[in-house]
């Protein structure tokens, strides 16, 4: 059997908030931003990544790629344990773990050219290169990504919002890496812009043989370019199965009303459906809700939810729920 190439095991993130107005000396309160995460991505796969605005998905990310210090758990890359690394140790596996973000603009560096922006972890990763070679290999990774060559000598903001985000896939893939975490790669772009970036990206993971973790609020990109999905709510995993299954018959009640939500293009079908909607509001995760921390906004909650925490329950075909009292929902028949 295939070991995975990453593995994260209880893998918490938090944060110390200073409390309004009290003394410098008083106890800092605890922003809870990724609690007990568990999950496998094989060598390959893309696991996409999905929840609310606030439900800790870049912070998760971050904690990977190792720019935000994990509080307890175990992040296992090929073996080693990244998350209890100090920083020289894990510059080693640095080339093979890399990141493109959010805001295509605004993570590019306006005083480097496309070429140097491109190049930078050559130099810093490999600097026995030669000159001649990082600009040939830059050069290729250009057309490869769609950008012209002769642009190497041109500033990010001569570019559009597509084309930075083509630099910035450029710039995370020249050390060849084996591990490429997405943190919602699309979501600053036109639509038409999204549809091409995404068909790049997974050209691109087919042609290196690339494993991938794309986080998005869209669902059906995300259902279009992932293997599996993995849903996070308040910094918790709620539900995990591969992506036909999990959006045609969810079982957590979180997944189904973000199902839900997403609109079918057929109008007729849109009009007849009736979305199971959320109320209320995220929990702070300052002071998040004990036991279930849904259990505020679901609709099947029940007294006993507010005591213990619910554990990812085996539905089999690699299909986890954390909710002792799921029902599966066909979407499909549904509509």
């Amino acid at each position: 059997m295939t070991e995975p190439i990453l593995s994260v095991r209880d893998l918490s993130v938090t944060f110390d908030v200073p409390k309004k107005g009290a003394w410098p000396w008083t106890a800092p309160m605890k922003l809870h931003a990724v609690a007990e995460m568990n999950f496998d991505l094989m060598p390959g796969e893309c696991l996409g990544v999905v929840g609310e605005s606030g439900s800790g998905k870049s912070t998760l990310a971050r904690a990977i790629v190792g720019t935000v210090p994990s509080s307890n758990g175990n992040i296992i890359f090929e073996g080693a344990d990244l998350a209890n690394m100090n920083p020289r140790e894990r510059r080693v596996h640095r080339r093979d773990v890399q990141m493109i973000f959010q805001d295509p603009l605004a993570a590019l560096n306006p005083r480097m050219t496309v070429g140097e922006i491109i190049a930078e972890p050559l130099v810093t990763h490999d600097p026995s290169v030669s000159r001649a070679e990082r600009k040939k290999r830059v050069q290729e990774l250009m057309a490869r990504v769609g950008l012209l060559p002769n642009l190497i000598n041109r500033y990010p903001h001569e570019f559009s919002g597509g084309q930075c985000q083509r630099i910035g896939i450029a710039r995370a893939l020249i050390m060849k890496p084996k591990l490429l975490i997405c943190d919602e790669p699309v979501s600053a772009l036109d639509v038409s812009v999204q549809a091409q970036v995404v068909n790049l990206l997974m050209e691109l993971q087919k042609d290196m043989g690339l494993s991938m973790i794309f986080i998005a609020h869209d669902l059906s990109v995300v259902k279009h370019i992932s293997d599996r999905i993995f849903v996070m709510y308040l910094g918790r995993g709620m539900e995990t199965a591969d992506a036909r299954t999990l959006t045609r018959r969810p079982e957590h009640p979180y997944t189904q009303a973000l199902i839900s939500s997403v609109p079918i293009p057929d109008p007729k079908l849109e009009k007849l459906r009736k979305p199971a909607l959320l109320e209320g509001e995220l929990p702070s995760p300052l002071s998040p809700p004990s036991g279930c921390v849904f259990r505020t906004r679901c609709p099947k909650a029940r007294p006993d939810c507010a005591v213990g925490r619910p554990p990812m329950l085996d539905l089999g075909n690699g299909h986890f729920a954390a909710c002792p009292y799921h029902e599966p929902v066909d979407l499909l028949a549904a509509s």
